[in-house]
């Protein structure tokens, strides 16, 4: 009798389950209330800073509609030569509440390490963000517009072409003022 081999460490779940719940067009938020698991709980999930337990690997894929072991997977795909990714298949966060769009240009599989996207405001918008993990830094070009940026209460004005860097782990927010819609490259580096 063959006895099946056993990896030495858990899989690791946070770039699934990241990907897959972006493939659904979910905010952690979404996902947290579809599956009844904590905001925080997916938050370290996917950045591979814990693994779930088998009830929440079950909450979490019913809520996505998948298997536990599609979720529990560590089969990784082919990679191609050149990937292409259309746009109307890049990921994308949308805080219509709030007047911003994010569009996830960076691959899944640096989330939590290097993240970067395209940041769109309309006229008043405003991304607020809480503070991320401590030593994570953000670094923000302007393509087009102004935008003002705070920083744990220190404000900035952030023309088009310019570049602002900051400290990512204290309470932050880009806002535009203007009157017309501001485009954006933000890079998010986490230590």
């Amino acid at each position: 009798m063959k006895i099946p081999v056993v990896p030495a460490t858990p899989p690791e779940v946070g770039a699934t389950l990241q990907r897959m719940r972006l493939e659904r067009g979910l905010t952690l938020e979404d996902l947290s209330r579809a599956a009844g698991v904590s905001k925080s709980m997916l938050s370290q999930i996917e950045r591979e800073k814990a693994n779930p337990t088998i009830a929440v690997a079950w909450r979490l894929a019913n809520a996505l509609g998948v298997t536990i072991a599609e979720l529990l997977s560590s089969e990784t795909r082919p990679v191609e030569q050149i990937s292409i990714l259309e746009p109307h298949e890049t990921p994308t966060l949308s805080g219509d509440h709030a007047g911003y769009v994010l569009r996830i240009l960076g691959p899944m599989s640096l989330a939590g390490k290097y993240e970067w996207y395209e940041l769109t405001l309309v006229a008043g918008g405003a991304l607020v963000s809480n503070p991320h993990d401590p030593g994570t830094t953000e670094h923000l070009t302007m393509l087009h517009g102004t935008v003002d940026i705070e920083v744990d209460g220190l404000k900035k004005k952030l023309k088009m072409g310019g570049t602002a860097r900051y400290d990512a782990d204290k309470p932050h927010a880009i806002r535009n003022s203007g009157k017309t819609e501001a485009k954006a490259l933000l890079v998010v580096i986490h230590r």
